[in-house]
């Protein structure tokens, strides 16, 4: 029994729908038991701000870290431990699945587009005052209209953001090796126990430690217990964000992108029965900044080949080109938030806040956003249609390729070879 449960839950991926749907399930209970929200660019960017200080900056009196409040560190801040839990999670999961190994970026280009990628997609994500958690598992299901000018954006940006990754400076060149036979797989035994035990380790170590703090503090307990939850979910079902945008538009791949949709359903309507009991949605400005800060996300994500929820999950695994990303999201984070005191008042705080409830009545701003999320779910399910029906259109029409069909006519004389000879 239990090699079956381990083999099944602990080794294999998960399928990422009903994944997201519990990410949903969570965040709701994450948003009721702590009274804070499912994002993690805000607590990077006060990151950057302690990196700042250790450096003997004074980054605590510009106005972008007074208004996110750079006080104490990670260990007194609830989205400080949630990111240690996720972190924790990530590390465990990838651990007991025996995919844990330090893989090095192939080329210098891909270092590159992970720096830059990072830095745009930190700089947008901070602008807009949310990431694809900020703004799709907090923002929309806290009825912000923020949110929406976000992802919209976000969508956009996405769609250009991987129409320049496809140029021909982006490619990395690849090196064919003639083989005379395959090569077996093979796998280290006890280098596979080890790491699943020391992923135990790591996950009773973080839940142990999630126990403790809960005599203590309630809030930072439930910070870690939930992102040791979520840091399970988005590696063993591989959740990244970037995939969702960028699949839809490159191979008309749309699962993840559904997924997320259904799960923004899931939690919307778990945050309205909170809100419903009192509690305070986190609304932000309506602005440009909301736009503009989606269109860069949008492009630095695809860009960097990962969001936030891809590279954490990713650089616990030992993709190095992901440590990049992380560190150019820190990094755009931290530049904005050195500007904001520049550009907050025409692109963000003289915007109004508008909350979707008190603007359209609480059913008219509940329906208005399954309204929208319909549409979303109708709009990819058109997208998809449509890029099959085009790519299969296009195979129609392209002109006979002399290499291809004579790899095609060796086959089929191949396979009538093979059909002859005796069983």
């Amino acid at each position: 029994m239990w090699h079956t449960f381990k083999e099944q839950y602990l080794i294999r991926f998960w399928s990422p729908t009903p994944a997201v749907i519990a990410m949903g399930v969570l965040s709701v209970y994450f948003f009721g038991l702590t009274g804070s929200t499912w994002a993690v660019t805000g607590e990077f960017t006060r990151w950057g701000g302690h990196l700042l200080q250790m450096l003997g900056f004074e980054p605590e009196k510009w106005q972008y870290f007074q208004l996110i409040k750079l006080e104490g560190t990670p260990l007194d801040r609830v989205g400080g431990m949630m990111i240690m839990g996720m972190f924790s999670g990530c590390f465990s999961a990838a651990l007991w699945a025996n995919n844990v190994k330090l893989r090095m970026p192939k080329n210098r280009i891909r270092i590159m587009q992970a720096l830059i990628g990072g830095i745009i997609a930190g700089f947008g994500a901070r602008l807009a005052m949310g990431c694809n958690l900020g703004a799709l598992f907090t923002g929309i299901p806290q009825f912000s209209l923020h949110a929406w000018f976000f992802l919209i954006a976000t969508a956009i940006g996405s769609y250009f953001g991987a129409r320049v990754s496809l140029m021909p400076f982006f490619r990395t060149p690849i090196k064919l090796k003639k083989v005379s036979k395959p090569s077996k797989l093979s796998q280290n035994t006890s280098r596979t126990r080890r790491h699943f035990v020391l992923g135990m380790l790591v996950f009773f170590g973080a839940l142990a430690s999630a126990m403790f703090l809960m005599f203590d503090s309630p809030r930072l307990g439930f910070a870690l217990l939930f992102g040791l939850a979520f840091g399970l979910l988005i590696e063993r079902a591989q959740i990244c964000f970037t995939s969702a945008f960028r699949d839809m538009w490159i191979t008309g791949r749309t699962h993840m992108a559904k997924a997320i949709i259904i799960g923004m359903a899931v939690s919307t309507i778990g945050i309205y029965s909170y809100l419903q009991l009192g509690m305070s949605p986190k609304i932000l400005w309506a602005g440009p900044n909301a736009i503009i800060g989606g269109l860069l996300f949008g492009f630095g994500i695809v860009i960097a080949g990962g969001c936030e929820t891809g590279w954490m999950y990713r650089a616990v695994e030992g993709q190095v080109h992901f440590w990049w990303v992380g560190a150019g999201n820190i990094i755009g984070a931290t530049i904005l938030a050195y500007l904001w005191e520049d550009i907050a008042e025409p692109l963000a705080t003289s915007w109004d806040k508008i909350n979707m409830l008190n603007q359209f009545g609480n059913i008219g701003g509940l329906l208005l956003t399954y309204l929208m999320l319909a549409i979303s779910f109708a709009f990819v399910l058109f997208w998809e249609k449509r890029f099959f029906a085009r790519r299969a259109r296009n195979k129609g029409h392209q002109p006979p390729n002399e290499h291809f069909n004579t790899i095609e006519t060796n086959l089929t004389k191949a396979n009538t070879a093979l059909a002859k000879e005796p069983v």
